[in-house]
This record gives C-alpha cells, structure tokens and sequence, in this order.
C-alpha cells in the first residue's frame, strides 16, 4: 500500500471526535486506508445487499449489534443510521467510535449536516498525489505548498510526465500495474450506471456521458454554462446540477475568480478542472502517450494537473484549499493564486520545457496593480533548471515543488 498523506490528520484527529468521516471519489483508496490505520475495528461493508437491507429496516438493532468501534463503509447507502449514531455518540462521547466512508459526498455530506454536526470531523481522499506516487514526504504546513524548493529531487524527464498524466493516479492502478486506459472505461462505466443514476433522475444516460466529454474538453477553462447547454440542448439549471455531481462526487473541481481586483474589472466565471488526469484522457480518448505528446490540449492537461496537484496537497493536510485564479477583461490572467489570508502567491504554468522571460510578465504586471501587497510569486515549467532564481518571479520545474 502506498502511504497516505492525510493520515496523520486522520490519526490526529480521530482522538478529538466521536465520528470520522472518510469521502472522496469512488476508487480512491478510502476503505483501504481505513482498514490500514484502524486494523482492531470491526468491518462493515453496505454495498451488500443483505446488510443494507438489515440496516435500513432496523438502524438501531443494527447499531447495536455491531457496536462502536466500527468502520461503516459506504454508509451514504443507508442514511437512516445517522440520527441512531447521532443518539448514540451523545450517549457516549469516547473519540474514535465510528469511522464512516463514503464515494458520494453529495449524500454523505446532506445526511452530516442534518444529523452530526459537531460530532464528526470530515476529510476528502482524493487520487495520490505526485508526493504519494514518489514516497516524498508530506507538506511541512500549508505555507510550504509550492512555496518551498526541493533541489534535491531526482528530476522527471518529458517522457515520464506524459506517461504520468495519461495514466493518472489513481491508487488501484499503481498498486496492481493495471492497463489504466481499460481500468478508466471500467471505472466510467460504474460512476455513470451506479453513481450518477442514484443522484440524478436521467433516463437518457447517453446524454450525461456527452456532457462529461464536453466538460473533459474544457478542464483548465472558464466554466460556460450557456455554451454546454446550447451544446446539448438541455437547460442551463440542468447543466448546473449536472456540474454539481460532477463536483461533488470528486470528478471535477471549480476554481473560483479572485475576490480582489485592485481597481481592475475581473471576470466573475470559474474555471472547471479535473481531479484525475488519467481520467481526462481517457474522456478525450487520448489512447497512448504519443497522442498526448500532439495533443491540442496538451498545456491545460498539464495545467490541471498541477493544479489538481496543489488541491490535493492542501486536502492531504486537512486544509479547504485556499486556491484562485485572476484574470481581468483584457484577458491578463494569472493561472492559479495561493491565498494566505492577506496577500496571494501568484503562479503561471507553462508546458514549455524551455523557459522564456515573458513567461514572468503577466505575474510582474500583477505585481504592481495598484494596492496589491503581494510582491513575489513563481513560474512552473517542465525545463530541468531554476532561472532568474534572483528575481521576484523565478521559475523553477514543477517536480521541485
């Protein structure tokens, strides 16, 4: 098993709670994490139907009969144990009696915040990260993510970033050696026929899975309702619920517009990213590396992935990612923005393996809009050194961060 960032919060945290709440995407390694960090608890799986079925007529002979100390898989599935644990836990407040796992966090989250709130603590597993995949170590604090240097990394040739991007990073893939391009059909399948079927009432599923391909051609872009809508013909509302699932069960993630425009007009739309860059390419039936190496889209495939990167690592150290972009109406932008709480960390991705000086210009003219505090910030590239390491704007590969 590859180890886990997030399980030192986990481990921190399960002493302070009654309830611990695992979720994240389907396949990302929850119940396997949290058989690994809890090895004495008794397992219950309520993907089984005989179990879900005893759950959900008697909850709380349920409850009873498994006791605390108990790790509820796919709990999501019978959420009418949650008032009975809700009872329970007040009963008897010891930390760490249930551990709950779920891959939709559309309906975990719903029955949370109706039924637990304050006593349970939540966290989202994603896909590994780049850190996980290599056995680096975890973010000293959330100040360090990307803002920190590793020079003494072993540098990743062109070669291997497209192998990782097209295979993605999802843990069963690494873990097995498994031809990711079969195991994402297989994964699609299962998302689409089980999980968007239990959250959306669609009876035409072959329109769902054109709208998951027209939102895979825009990762890394400004989220245009009215575009996909015309695109498919369905009501804008609807493409908002539909992005919502998408969201909230751990498939894409939106970027939002920086609040602050230091007397600039900003646009006001988000950007749409996936969390998966294997499962991107498979939605743009990208079959092999060479046709990512031509790939029209090839730069917002890399910039998803750094950005989905650094997503990643704000969760693996239990933090809501503080991230933004900035772009005004004439189209400066500024790719991704790390906000501390007073000033934003400004990045500019490139693809490029070569590094050019105007890569920096977009983030130095940033730097001097009017009551803008922030005075640095950083190019990621895929060249093989540092540059203009003396300047405010330096630019580093991204393997280093």
């Amino acid at each position: 098993m590859i180890q886990r960032h997030l399980e030192k919060q986990i481990l921190k945290y399960v002493e302070q709670y009654p309830i611990l709440a695992l979720v994240g995407p389907r396949q990302s390694g929850k119940t396997t994490l949290a058989k690994a960090l809890f090895p004495t608890y008794k397992y219950v799986s309520l993907e089984n139907i005989d179990t879900r079925h005893r759950a959900s007529q008697d909850p709380r002979g349920f409850l009873k009969d498994t006791g605390p100390f108990v790790i509820l898989d796919e709990v999501q599935r019978v959420p009418e144990l949650f008032s009975y644990l809700q009872e329970l836990v007040d009963e008897k407040q010891d930390p760490g009696q249930y551990i709950l796992t779920g891959s939709s966090q559309f309906l975990l989250m719903e029955s949370i915040s109706q039924s637990l709130a304050g006593r349970i603590v939540t966290f989202k597993l994603l896909p590994l990260s780049f850190l996980e995949l290599k056995g680096y170590p975890v973010d000293a604090s959330v100040e360090s993510v990307f803002q920190v240097m590793h020079s003494g990394r072993e540098p990743v040739p062109q070669e291997d970033l497209y192998h990782l991007l097209w295979q993605g990073f999802y843990p069963r893939i690494h873990d097995k050696n498994m031809d990711s391009y079969k195991w994402y059909e297989n994964y699609l399948s299962t998302y689409v026929e089980r999980d968007v079927r239990s959250l959306l009432n669609i009876r035409n599923l072959s329109v769902f899975e054109h709208f998951l391909l027209l939102c895979a051609s825009r990762s890394g872009q400004l989220l245009d309702y009215a575009d996909i809508s015309g695109a498919l013909g369905i009501s804008i509302p609807t493409v908002k619920e539909w992005i919502s699932v998408l969201e909230t069960s751990g498939v894409i993630f939106l970027l939002p517009p920086s609040f602050e425009n230091f007397s600039k007009r900003i646009v006001k739309t988000p950007k749409i990213f996936f969390i998966d860059t294997g499962l991107l390419c498979h939605l743009l039936s990208i079959r092999n590396i060479d046709h990512l190496k031509t790939h029209p889209l090839r730069g917002h495939i890399f910039e998803t992935f750094i950005v989905s990167e650094c997503y990643k690592r704000f969760c693996n150290l239990g933090e809501k990612p503080p991230l933004y972009f900035w772009r005004d109406q004439t189209q400066n932008e500024i790719d991704l923005l790390i906000y501390n709480g007073r000033i934003g960390f400004p990045i500019e991705i490139k693809i490029s393996q070569s590094f050019h000086s105007d890569f920096s210009k977009s983030i130095e003219q940033w730097l001097l809009l009017d009551k803008n505090p922030a005075t640095k910030g950083l190019v990621i590239y895929c060249g093989e050194h540092q540059a203009h390491t003396h300047k405010a704007v330096p630019a580093t590969p991204w393997y280093l961060l």
